[in-house]
């Protein structure tokens, strides 16, 4: 099986991972930074917004089992993608929207689902989602992989992710993982 990757930035890295780490041809979520300029970035460097980089999530899926469409499709709701460098109370360009486009034809099915989303009128605001080519993809430190199945009762995890994962699973039910 050969395996494409999506990466993708919606606010805090532990939210994006936490959703697509339940879908059914999501093989791998590996939480990082891309989109920046410091070599090897680390957390603490990152959150003070001054290295340029997101912090994203990069996805190996199976386009056998769920495409690059319907990622996307999970991505546009699972985020407000109309909040400039900022996802609810996480505020600076690290938090930014972003889809970092692995192919030419990942780029096309982003800007054409970024304008249909546009004209849906699903948000009052416009959508200033960043398309850019994916460049150097730095992994978060290990802490940081998978940390709300491994901090579920920790207070971030309870309050903003928590209720963001039941809305996704509720909504996206017929495209989770079975166990």
């Amino acid at each position: 099986m050969e395996l494409e990757t999506a990466t993708f930035g919606a606010g805090c890295f532990w939210c994006v991972e936490a959703v697509f780490q339940q879908l059914e041809g999501v093989h791998k979520v590996v939480s990082g930074y891309t989109g920046g300029n410091t070599v090897n970035p680390n957390y603490r460097e990152v959150c003070t917004g001054t290295t340029g980089h997101a912090e994203v999530a990069q996805i190996g899926f199976d386009p056998n089992v769920i495409s690059f469409e319907e990622l996307l499709e999970v991505f546009w709701q699972t985020h407000d993608p109309t909040t400039l460098n900022r996802q609810g109370n996480d505020v600076g360009t690290q938090y930014r929207s972003a889809i970092y486009y692995h192919s030419d034809t990942q780029r096309s099915i982003a800007e054409e689902s970024k304008a249909e989303m546009d004209k849906s009128g699903i948000w009052d605001n416009p959508i200033v989602t960043e398309i850019t080519a994916m460049d150097v993809f730095y992994p978060a430190e290990d802490y940081h992989q998978n940390y709300f199945q491994l901090n579920p009762t920790q207070p971030y995890c309870q309050f903003v992710i928590h209720p963001k994962v039941k809305k996704f699973t509720k909504d996206f039910k017929d495209k989770l993982k079975t166990e």
